[in-house]
């Protein structure tokens, strides 16, 4: 493919393309040039019929801090290729972005992923409270609303400390 992509320590292989349905993430290294991308993108999209669309995509540069304050400033991979274009995101430091249900990025809060999901929780737990549930329902419910909606997340992004401590209060307060 003329993409090199990133060595992955213990194994021979390297990582170049992860694909799930309609996402795929590409992984380029700092010698690998943007635009062969975009043009194995181009090819494949006349060939499937589709359409790539250029304004979801999201670069997340990995390496170096250096590295990637260069990335994010020159909106380039490395000096001897071309540029990024202008309508794609970089993800700077501090922010993460979703690959695959799992959040990533350099120097951002784990914490962050979480809120949404315990926001939800709290609203489902309310929202049970109102039928005045059994102990046995309780039950049911805290493996169904806590463990179902925590279980994914906390597989691929790990579940910080501070929500576990935040979860197990909820899980006393209901029961």
């Amino acid at each position: 493919s003329g993409i090199k992509g990133i060595d992955v320590p213990g194994t021979e292989e390297k990582l170049i393309a992860n694909l799930f349905a309609d996402d795929t993430t590409v992984f380029l290294n700092e010698e690998d040039d943007f635009n062969t991308l975009q043009t194995i993108l181009n090819k494949w999209c006349i060939a499937a019929g589709a359409k790539f669309n250029t304004k979801k995509t999201q670069i997340l540069p990995i390496g170096s801090e250096e590295y990637r304050g260069r990335v994010i400033r020159e909106r380039k991979v490395s000096q001897e290729h071309h540029g990024i274009p202008e309508e794609m995101k970089i993800v700077p430091d501090g922010q993460l972005t979703r690959i695959l249900g799992a959040w990533i990025g350099n120097k951002g809060n784990q914490e962050s992923p979480w809120t949404p999901v315990v926001e939800k929780i709290d609203e489902d737990l309310e929202r049970w409270e109102k039928g005045h549930p059994t102990a046995e329902g309780r039950k049911l419910i805290i493996q169904m609303v806590i463990g179902g909606r925590t279980q994914y997340l906390a597989r691929v992004q790990g579940m910080p400390k501070q929500i576990e401590d935040n979860l197990r209060k909820r899980i006393r307060k209901f029961f």
